[in-house]
Order: structure tokens, then sequence, then C-alpha cells
């Protein structure tokens, strides 16, 4: 089975946005603040991180960047 998930805050912003795939977390995810920026983005396989992970400040500038592999 496959699905779209989200996530929502209390208010209504989108907290997380990403796929389902035979019920484990599967593609690509993206995470924002309550403040609506963007968090973090990454990719399961599987419910696995995989690739590359990203944290973002608040300007949209990449704070951090991890290679968790394939």
């Amino acid at each position: 089975s496959k699905g779209v998930a989200r996530d929502i805050y209390p208010d209504g912003r989108i907290k997380a946005k990403g796929r389902f795939k035979d019920g484990e977390l599967h593609g690509d995810w993206r995470w924002w603040r309550k403040d609506g920026s963007l968090q973090r983005t990454g990719r399961f396989d599987r419910g696995r991180q995989v690739g590359v992970w990203t944290t973002y400040d608040r300007d949209g500038a990449v704070v951090k960047a991890t290679d968790l592999g394939s």
C-alpha cells in the first residue's frame, strides 16, 4: 500500500509531508517549523534513512548536510 502523509500543527500549518510504502516511510520527506520555514529534508528507503539529510536555518541556508549512504 502507498500513500501520502501529512502532519499538521494545531494552527493548520504543515509540519511534515512524505510518502509511505507498505506502512513504512519511503521516498522524500520534508519537515517545517511552526513559523512555516523549511527545517529538514531527507529520504527513506522502506523506513531506513538514506541519502543526504539536510537541515536548514529559518532563512533557508543549509546548517548541516549528512550523507547517510544507500
